[in-house]
């Protein structure tokens, strides 16, 4: 898992207000990160089950229930190891 990847599951999660739906142009400028970088890790996440499509046709994406065990620390080491192989491989 890279920093961004962190930071893109937290402001989807927008812990206390509510969950959001939005399109990496929107996720990269409230987290600091590029929007070329943020495209570049989504593909990774939605692999990984950790964000998903909320509406595929417009490139909005939303946090999983894996997304939200990863970051509440709910996932075991297997499955973490399993998520660092498939995302360190993109």
């Amino acid at each position: 898992m890279t920093n961004a990847d962190d930071r893109i599951l937290e402001f989807l999660r927008n812990e206390g207000n509510g969950e959001l739906v939005a399109n990496p142009a929107v996720i990269a400028v409230n987290i600091g990160f590029s929007p070329h970088t943020v495209r570049e890790r989504v593909g990774p996440l939605r692999s990984c089950e950790l964000i998903e499509y909320h509406d595929g046709s417009r490139g909005l994406y939303r946090i999983t229930d894996t997304g939200r065990d990863y970051l509440d620390g709910r996932l075991d080491d297997d499955a973490i190891a399993d998520l660092e192989a498939i995302l360190d491989g993109h």
